[in-house]
C-alpha cells in the first residue's frame, strides 16, 4: 500500500482514546478503526476534516505516501 494512515500515531500524541475520536468527529469507532489500521480503500474529506480539527493537526500529520518499492521485500 502506497498510502499509510498515522492515525495511531496522532491519537497517541493527543492522549486521545479511539473512542473519545470517534465521538468528537461523529464516525464509529468501527469506520475510525478500519482507517486506523490501514484496511480503509478511501476517505471522505469531510471526515478527514473533523479529524484534523479534533486532533488539531494537518493532513500530512495522519497520511504519508511510501512508494511501492520501498514496502515490498527484496526476494
Amino acid at each position: 500500500m502506497a498510502i499509510i494512515v498515522n492515525l495511531d500515531v496522532m491519537m497517541a500524541k493527543r492522549k486521545m482514546s479511539l473512542g473519545e475520536l470517534s465521538q468528537r468527529v461523529d464516525v464509529t469507532m468501527a469506520n475510525l478503526s478500519i482507517l486506523k489500521n490501514n484496511k480503509a480503500k478511501a476517505v471522505r474529506f469531510s471526515t478527514l476534516e473533523a479529524i484534523c480539527a479534533a486532533l488539531d493537526c494537518q493532513p500530512g500529520d495522519i497520511l504519508e505516501y511510501v512508494p511501492d518499492e520501498l514496502g515490498k521485500e527484496e526476494t
